[in-house]
């Protein structure tokens, strides 16, 4: 490549000089050929004027009839071929005819016009001539006067002469001057291209290295330098170029190394351009590093999940999946979020996931998961250790085998943002925590009454069941003291968990149940009619009748009092539907106990009266 490019480079400037020259050789012929032309001309005139002086001598001397040996004379002269005297009709008609006729139609030309003609036959290799035929016209000046010997006017041609001059020795002494034009020039041109070709010959050689360099360069290859150049200006380039590769190829490779610090699941890839790579990189730090700035500034780890999931769904085209939070100390697995479908049921089963802490692939083993509920489908789980208490499991599910490979080979860049998320998860999962056990009684695991005053606002007033009339109970168990009393306070608390489940077993998940305090349990009965809320009363009056309380050696069954009250929800008047609902309780309590009351207008006044 680096002879194709020197050959290439030589010839052009070649070329160039060659056709300066021959346009140089070519403006010398034309202006020597101008110069001998003019030349012709200047003599021919000067030859001329002489024989028309000559003659017009003759003439005033009375002795033309010598002439002929003037002419004669005249047209021995150094380059003049042929030379004759033309009379006009004119001079013929007052002279009678002579010697001097008209040869050729040129002649005749001149004498009817008056006009100048000249002729150039021109013969490279052969005579060259020039003829011309001059026209004499009548002049009366001081020193000459026509008119005293012609019957004419002035301006009137009397006669003409022609010439026939060669133009050999003007030839001869043109090429002669263009040889040597040329012989000097092939020399300054050979001279030329020696000094250019070494001027150049570094420079392609660099050119060259150069070019070798970049071409291993986009091929990913960072090795490669600019040898063998070691003069001038060119080294002081190569030195420049290879410094910069040796720092380009060092720090491509410091960052390769430490690449894993930030990605968890990097792996090089051989056939890819590692400045390629460490841009892909930087994009992917760049876009974790965003995701998790965000999820700093959510509230809630719900909003992290949601954020986790706008990843899968916007980033990697994944959209049927599931997030499920496994307590690794309780053995429980909760779903906590849902985009498509779930295939398994890990709340009440649990998670192979979770239980083997690898990730479970039904593509490896056919159903590899014995919970699987479709086995059309293809899935993947993969288990993440947040905490030591607390494992947080993807689930993914896919329609074809092609899908499920693409989702495989994306897992490493999932586990880098589910590695991002991790501390947010802890802090926020901590947060849900403490903010659960302020609101849950320690007991019984029921909601106490810090929640109820959060949840009347949230969901009441403002949320979801806004404006939907809502039912009240307040539960109480009869006779609390005795138990404490008699058996002691582990078993009023075997009372109390005893009341709780029976009243989770009765009421719908969307209820809400809670321990206001001691016995006393407010239960909020959502989208509830009159007959609901007496019906779901009656049930939980009845079921805690019917239980058996273990005391020791022997157990004993308790009954529960309940007061009821419809909440319209038309306003913000929850406390006051409360308060009846326990002037309720107070007349369940007051008229025999183990029994529910419906609260009416005017039960206030009754309480008070009695």
């Amino acid at each position: 490549m680096n002879m194709n490019t020197k050959k290439n480079v030589i010839s052009t400037i070649a070329i160039i000089m060659i056709v300066m020259f021959i346009a140089m050789i070519i403006n010398i012929a034309l202006n020597l050929r101008e110069f001998g032309i003019n030349s012709a001309k200047t003599k021919a005139s000067l030859v001329s004027q002489s024989v028309k002086n000559g003659l017009t001598a003759h003439m005033v001397n009375g002795i033309m009839e010598n002439r002929d040996f003037y002419i004669n004379e005249t047209k021995n002269l150094s380059n003049i071929d042929d030379l004759w005297i033309i009379r006009s009709d004119e001079v013929n008609k007052q002279y009678g005819k002579g010697k001097e006729i008209v040869r050729d139609e040129i002649d005749s030309e001149v004498l009817a016009t008056g006009k100048t003609i000249d002729i150039i036959e021109e013969n490279f290799f052969g005579h060259s001539t020039y003829r011309i035929t001059i026209p004499y016209k009548a002049e009366q000046t001081n020193s000459i006067d026509c008119l005293s010997c012609h019957e004419t006017q002035v301006g009137n041609t009397l006669g003409a002469i022609s010439m026939v001059m060669t133009m050999d020795d003007l030839k001869d002494a043109s090429l002669e001057i263009m040889m040597y034009v040329s012989v000097i020039s092939l020399i300054l041109i050979l001279i030329i291209l020696f000094f250019v070709t070494n001027l150049i010959t570094p420079y392609l050689a660099i050119f060259k290295s150069i070019k070798d360099v970049m071409k291993a360069a986009k091929k990913g290859d960072y090795s490669a330098r600019i040898l063998g150049v070691n003069k001038g200006e060119a080294k002081e380039v190569a030195h420049w170029i290879n410094e910069h590769m040796n720092k380009l190829q060092n720090n491509l490779s410091v960052i390769e190394k430490k690449i894993n610090i930030f990605l968890t699941a990097h792996k090089s890839d051989a056939s890819l351009d590692p400045m390629l790579e460490v841009q892909n990189t930087v994009t992917r730090l760049a876009d974790i590093y965003n995701f998790r700035k965000t999820i700093e500034h959510d509230e809630r780890i719900e909003d992290v999940y949601k954020r986790f999931a706008h990843v899968l769904i916007s980033k990697f085209n994944i959209t049927n999946f599931n997030f499920l939070e496994a307590d690794t100390t309780n053995k429980t697995t909760d779903i906590v979020y849902v985009n498509q479908e779930i295939v398994c049921d890990p709340v009440l089963k649990g998670c192979r996931a979770d239980r083997t802490n690898t990730m479970v692939d039904s593509c490896q083993f056919q159903n590899v998961c014995e919970h699987s509920k479709n086995t059309d489908k293809f899935y993947i789980c993969v288990p993440y250790s947040i905490s030591n208490d607390l494992d947080f499991i993807v689930s993914i599910v896919t329609d074809t085998q092609e899908e499920h490979d693409r989702i495989r080979g994306l897992l490493p860049f999932i586990n880098d943002y589910v590695g991002s998320s991790k501390p947010e998860i802890v802090s926020k999962k901590l947060m849900q925590i403490l903010e659960k056990n302020a609101q849950t009684d320690p007991l019984t695991n029921l909601y106490n009454r810090k929640y109820l005053e959060k949840y009347i606002d949230g969901q009441l007033y403002n949320g979801k069941y806004k404006n939907i009339p809502c039912g009240l109970m307040m539960v109480d168990i009869d006779f609390f003291k005795l138990i404490n009393d008699n058996y002691g306070h582990d078993i009023g608390d075997i009372a109390i968990k005893t009341i709780s489940n029976t009243l989770m077993d009765v009421v719908d998940p969307t209820d809400v149940i809670i321990r206001f305090g001691g016995e006393e349990f407010i239960v909020v009965l959502t989208d509830c009619t009159e007959e609901k809320l007496q019906r779901k009363a009656e049930e939980i009056r009845i079921a805690f009748s019917q239980q058996k309380i273990q005391a020791q050696s022997e157990s004993f069954s308790k009954t529960v009092s309940i007061g009821t009250s419809l909440f319209p929800n038309k306003d913000k008047s929850f406390w006051k539907y409360v308060k009846q609902t326990d002037i309720a309780l107070y007349q369940a309590k007051h008229h025999g106990r183990n029994q529910v009351v419906r609260y009416k207008e005017g039960m206030e006044y009754h309480c008070i009266m009695q």
